[in-house]
């Protein structure tokens, strides 16, 4: 699991350089008169991509924003049994979601829904929303079961 994760978030990795390189490209070349055809289409798929990679790295290493004010201020067990329940339900709606946008995905494939300038093919993105969530269900199921270990560190 921990490789996949690796992989997913140099795929994060790669997808903001490049939509770093491509908007800096663009830039240079409407400077020069001319501009770079579907860099909209370009930029907002590898945007999908960053986030879809990122998000299983930053769970596994419990990177997300939390309200420890709160939480800081309950007893030992009291903060397991709220993490336990959190975690189940982060879960839950990660399954959840994940089946939602593998649907949506089956959806646009079958109506052959493209990007609008370059006409890029959509639903893939779908799928790759789908698989991050389910390995990011994966790495909170991991905390969830072992709940003092790091599956990851920085």
């Amino acid at each position: 699991m921990v490789a996949l994760v690796r992989a997913f978030a140099m795929m994060a990795g790669a997808a903001l350089a490049a939509m770093a390189l491509l908007t800096c490209a663009d830039v240079v070349m409407r400077m020069a008169g001319r501009a770079f055809t579907g860099a909209h289409d370009i930029v907002g798929i590898l945007a999908v991509v960053a986030v879809a990679g990122a998000l299983p790295l930053t769970t596994a290493m419990k990177g997300h924003v939390a309200i420890e004010f709160f939480f800081g201020k309950l007893g030992r067990r009291a903060r397991l049994a709220v993490d336990t329940v959190m975690r189940a339900a982060m879960v839950a709606a990660l399954g959840f979601t994940v089946r939602g946008f593998w649907l949506q995905g089956v959806k646009i494939r079958a109506a052959n829904d493209v990007s609008s300038t370059l006409e890029i093919p959509l639903f893939w993105t779908y799928w790759v929303l789908a698989v991050s969530c389910a390995l990011t269900a994966a790495v909170v199921l991991f905390h969830l079961v072992k709940p003092g270990k790091e599956l990851m560190r920085p």
